[in-house]
């Protein structure tokens, strides 16, 4: 491939042609056979083995022994059907001899330079596994077992058996190797990344014995260092610099990052360049060299996708087979209808963690974009068809990457993540010294909220507070003029909206807050009455500027204001409440302007709830707000109307009479009805099935009818027992307290609770 024929379109294949094609050291395995002195190896309950290996010690060393188990999932399973063979912990082990150690070393030297790693290896036993006869392990993947292990190393005993081949499967490539030696002298050995899937064949005769060790890197190689690649160095290079001058001009339909998914597997906790495997430490090499050139940014990050939809059997018994298949099996995924694919716990090659959130991953930035096409997911569960909902699917994929982009795009990346942490990122940035980058990123981030959706008022508000932190009267302006005048605005950004206008010239500013409650009260009229309020306080100085505002405000609340015919035309309008009785009064009285707020008091007076809205907004009235004329005058209704009802008689029933008249009037509440209007009756039942029961226990319940009821479970069907109760007159009884002290407080001029 030239550098020069790259097309724009295809940079990600070429870009993974080219990594690709970059030798690495070592490969996925490494297998060899070595003369060693047999270790003096003792067996706690066995004593010393003799070595070769002699089938007369096996009955006593399985007796020592314990079913070696295997994971599924978070849980640790001993299963003969998956696995079996014995196993003898380490702590059991013990070596003696004068040469072992230095066998062991030779073995461990062998097994890093095959593997490619140059770092300092240790090895640290793990067990002895024993395989007799029939002995055997299916397809599984060791886990890490420690910070620092990489790979498994298999050492065989001297010993006499067939069978017992190990498989190792790593991406398309597959090994089998025998690792028996004719010559009893001879140890056998492999070693493999511990990501590699693999697998141990039945053993057909005699008995094997493995020592196992994890292989752990204790070194740190740091950054990758400039490789010795200069023909793929100078392509990558002049690819990428092509690929950000392109994004630079504003061609379309190019990817805003590359993203390159590794050979191997790796935790998030093994996660770093200095920890890369033979073939992905290549392509990092040379990949952060031709980064540095070109002028991009190089992390290691993981890439999650989460995917479902719908399955169907595939013909097959499952249930009759169920003891020898996985409980997913029966199964083939039909249709993915859900999908999201993520990128996130970033590396630097310095061993650093970047702080940037979650981005998701689209599919023109995958190298090559058919990379994941044929992975096996990481977990993967089917569900049985239940009632109406047919068989579905969940399956996820995990995968280590490399990720760059344009150095100079890096805030257009970071932009395209989810909100949340795009502005966590902004926040750190305004509480730095570096005022510029964080600039350029709300300048981005105001540019495009109107794209993304789901954007709630407390996300404006963190954006207003970092804007007002940077000082941006400039973006200030033009986001509210975007965003909340024009309807996205439910008031929980009100605090930081009042605080942000502070910056902005009082003419503008005012423009701005009659912009956002013409657009927003009809149906936020709380939120908006509440930032008016907002605005009102300690602006003395541009009071007679948000007349306007308040006059629309006015105008929305009494019906003058015509509903918006726009996007806004589907919000539900929010219900009066006792809050925006107060904070359109203390508007309206910081403003001084009576005449508006009589038109806004007749208005409440006569169209809002007088205990739940009037009295509990007259209750919450300060000092100030009571000496204002029409706050009086509603304080003076919310009293009347207490004094009214407290002059209302008030007498326990004297009789069995209660309230009657009902929602519903079917044949089952009808009888009710007539037990509640009679006089003499105190208990009445009802003996029918259980629909019609619950039919008058919910009737009961929606009008509040002064009934308690149980049902009895004797005889079919069971019987609706209903007794009457003095609910209603308890609750005036209750209502008749609070009243009381509503109006002491009231009238007494105490300030509010």
């Amino acid at each position: 491939m030239s550098g020069a024929s790259t097309s724009m379109t295809s940079i990600t294949t070429d870009l993974s042609d080219v990594l690709s094609s970059v030798r690495c050291d070592g490969d996925f395995y490494v297998v060899g056979a070595t003369e060693i002195a047999a270790p003096n190896l003792s067996v706690d309950g066995v004593g010393l083995l003799s070595l070769p290996f002699q089938q007369g010690q096996l009955e006593q060393l399985i007796a020592s022994a314990s079913l070696a188990p295997f994971g599924r999932g978070v849980q640790t399973i001993v299963d003969t059907a998956v696995r079996k063979t014995w196993q003898i912990d380490a702590a059991h082990l013990h070596f003696g001899g004068r040469h072992w150690q230095t066998s062991l070393d030779a073995i461990v030297a062998a097994a890093a330079a095959g593997l490619g790693v140059s770092d300092p290896v240790t090895a640290q036993l793990y067990k002895l596994l024993i395989y007799d006869t029939g002995s055997f392990f299916v397809e599984h993947r060791d886990t890490e077992k420690q910070a620092g292990m990489f790979a498994t190393l298999v050492i065989v005993l001297p010993s006499v058996y067939a069978g017992g081949e190990l498989l190792i499967r790593h991406r398309d490539r597959e090994v089998c190797l025998p690792l028996a030696c004719p010559d009893p002298s001879d140890a056998a050995f492999v070693a493999f990344y511990a990501d590699c899937v693999h697998e141990v064949r039945p053993v057909t005769s005699g008995t094997r014995l493995t020592l196992i060790y994890n292989l752990i890197r204790s070194g740190n190689a740091g950054a990758a260092s400039p490789p010795q690649y200069p023909r793929e160095l100078a392509a990558l290079a002049a690819m990428l610099s092509r690929w950000a001058g392109a994004l630079d001009t504003g061609v379309d339909d190019l990817p805003q990052k590359l993203v390159y998914p590794l050979e191997h597997a790796y935790s998030a906790a093994e996660l770093g360049f200095h920890s890369l495997k033979n073939a992905d430490a290549a392509a990092a090499k040379v990949l952060a060299a031709a980064t540095e050139l070109a002028g991009c940014d190089l992390y290691l990050a993981q890439v999650a996708i989460e995917e479902s939809g719908s399955a169907e059997h595939d013909g097959y018994d499952s249930r009759r087979y169920r003891r020898y298949r996985d409980e997913d099996e029966g199964f083939e995924v039909c249709e993915v209808i859900d999908r999201s694919a993520t990128v996130s716990g970033w590396c630097q090659p310095d061993g650093g963690v970047a702080p940037i959130g979650e981005l998701p991953l689209h599919d023109n930035e995958l190298c090559p974009p058919d990379a994941l096409e044929d992975a096996d997911p990481d977990e993967q569960h089917f569900h049985e068809a239940t009632g109406n909902e047919g068989a579905s699917f969940e399956r996820s994929y995990r995968r280590a990457a490399l990720v760059l982009w344009p150095r100079a795009r890096r805030l257009a990346v970071i932009n395209q993540g989810a909100l949340a942490s795009t502005l966590a990122y902004l926040e750190e940035l305004s509480t730095r010294a570096g005022a510029e980058v964080a600039l350029a990123l709300a300048t981005l981030m105001v540019r495009t909220w109107p794209e993304r959706g789901g954007a709630r008022g407390e996300d404006a508000a963190r954006l207003l507070a970092c804007l007002c932190q940077l000082e941006a009267a400039r973006l200030i302006d033009t986001f509210v003029a975007a965003i909340p005048a024009s309807g996205c605005y439910d008031g929980a950004e009100n605090a930081a909206l009042a605080q942000a206008l502070r910056l902005l010239p009082a003419p503008r500013a005012a423009e701005l807050i009659t912009a956002v409650i013409a657009a927003n009260a009809t149906y936020a009229p709380g939120a908006c009455a509440a930032l008016l309020a907002a605005c009102c306080v300690g602006s003395e100085h541009a009071l007679d500027a948000l007349a306007p505002a308040a006059r629309t405000l006015v105008d929305a609340l009494t019906g003058a204001l015509p509903k918006s015919q726009d996007a806004n035309r589907w919000r539900r309008v929010a219900p009066p409440d006792a809050a925006l009785v107060v904070h359109v009064l203390t508007a309206l009285q910081r403003q001084g302007d009576a005449a508006l707020a009589d038109v806004a008091t007749d208005h409440m007076l006569a169209a809002y709830a007088p205990d739940a809205v009037l009295v509990a907004a007259a209750l919450e009235f300060d000092v100030t707000l009571r000496a204002f004329a029409p706050a009086a005058r509603l304080r003076a209704s919310a009293l009347a109307h207490l004094r009214a009802r407290i002059a209302m008689p008030l007498a326990a029933p004297q009789d069995h009479r209660r309230p009657s008249m009902l929602s519903c009037n079917c044949e089952y509440c009808v009888p009710l009805a007539r037990f509640l209007a009679d006089p003499e009756r105190a208990n009445w039942t009802l003996k029918a099935a259980e629909t019609h029961r619950r039919h008058v226990a919910r009737t009961i319940a929606d009008d509040r009818c002064d009934v308690d009821h149980v049902t009895l479970k004797r005889g079919s069907p069971h019987e609706l027992v209903c007794t009457k109760n003095t609910a209603s007159y308890q609750r005036r009884v209750a209502e008749r307290v609070r009243d009381q002290d509503a109006v002491r407080r009231l009238a007494g001029g105490a300030p509010p609770a």
